[in-house]
């Protein structure tokens, strides 16, 4: 890491190449972390799973900076993603959760103005405070390199699982109630909203030094409707954010975005754009440069390459690498790990993108 060097900016006080690359720097090999770093896929992860259920351990501060700190110690990772999950904010409000083998989440579904009025936003901060403890720990425990990671769901991914009542395919609940009751579906929205940005400084506080929005459902709504559910409820919680702790670097994750990544990086002010696995880096720079100088882009390697792995990974990785040199980038997937993936593979990735 301490080849690491900048190549379009005089070099930043911080000595951590995320944060750097975060705030537009172009650094070179990209620093690297990875969505779903801290899962399944590791054997020290799957020992933790068998001692308490997932929601114990996201809200257990112990276990979550454990969780978390795994990936870093085992590969080095240039960031620490807090282990938690985008449902712990409709949890935090008074919405029933569990996580189910083999089903996933399943939350008591909002379709109701009665529903919604049993959510209590001002519940949120106190519910939290383990995962701020989380934050707060880790702060202390991470090696000086690494930048830490604060997270949430953007309001419409996370709108999505309430209506349903958990998972989908095509969110067929979530998208009537946008056509049939858009007063109901947008009080959830600006709840959520309001909710997530003083969440997110919350975190900030606590010691994360970057945050990260996941719209994972974004590209299934019509250009319209991106615009009001996905981009403008974005800008709101950045500027919120922004208007408390102006230094801090915020990600963007509009996935299956498509071409309306140009218009969010445009008017959401995010600093780094998160690609999926559909994009092309080199494009969509080319695409967005003209209205966002200076935007971080990250990604974008599909982790069905990295769950292959061998040398075609390794082609793929420095492929996306070499193509984006010389510009603001950060190293990822264009999705999280999957379950089974060789933990070696990780460790082959980590040292194809750094080896240059």
């Amino acid at each position: 890491m301490g080849g690491m060097i900048s190549e379009n900016a005089p070099s930043s006080p911080s000595s951590k190449p995320l944060l750097r690359a975060l705030r537009g720097e172009a650094v070179w090999p990209p620093p690297v972390w990875l969505m779903r770093q801290a899962g399944r896929y590791l054997p020290e992860f799957r020992a933790m799973r068998d001692k308490a259920d997932f929601l114990t351990r996201c809200m257990t501060p112990d276990m979550a900076t454990e969780l978390t700190i795994q990936p870093i110690r085992r590969y080095g990772m240039d960031g620490a993603i807090l282990f938690s999950d985008i449902l712990i904010l409709p949890w935090a409000m008074g919405q029933s959760l569990e996580f189910i083998d083999g089903r996933g989440p399943v939350l008591g579904a909002i379709r109701s103005e009665a529903d919604l009025a049993r959510l209590d936003p001002k519940r949120v901060q106190d519910a939290v405070a383990p995962v701020r403890e989380t934050l707060s720990r880790l702060t202390k425990e991470l090696p000086d390199v690494t930048t830490l990671l604060g997270f949430a769901g953007s309001p419409f991914t996370v709108s999505c699982y309430m209506v349903e009542g958990g998972g989908s395919r095509d969110f067929a609940e979530t998208r009537r109630m946008m056509q049939t009751n858009p007063a109901l579906f947008d009080r959830l929205i600006d709840t959520l909203t309001s909710s997530t940005a003083e969440m997110l400084c919350g975190q900030i506080e606590a010691g994360a030094e970057a945050v990260m929005l996941f719209d994972s459902w974004a590209g299934i709504l019509p250009p319209s409707a991106f615009r009001r559910y996905v981009i403008e409820p974005t800008r709101q919680i950045v500027d919120y954010i922004r208007a408390r702790h102006p230094k801090t670097p915020i990600i963007g994750f509009p996935r299956l975005g498509g071409i309306m990544v140009r218009e969010y990086a445009q008017k959401t002010g995010i600093n780094t754009l998160a690609l999926d696995t559909v994009a092309d880096p080199a494009q969509i720079s080319e695409l967005v440069s003209k209205v966002t100088p200076g935007l971080t882009l990250q990604g974008n390697m599909d982790p069905m390459i990295l769950f292959s792995g061998g040398e075609k990974m390794i082609r793929e990785a420095q492929a996306i690498r070499d193509a984006m040199r010389g510009k603001p980038h950060v190293f990822n997937l264009g999705h999280g790990v999957m379950q089974h993936t060789p933990p070696e593979n990780v460790a082959a990735l980590v040292e194809a993108v750094r080896s240059v």
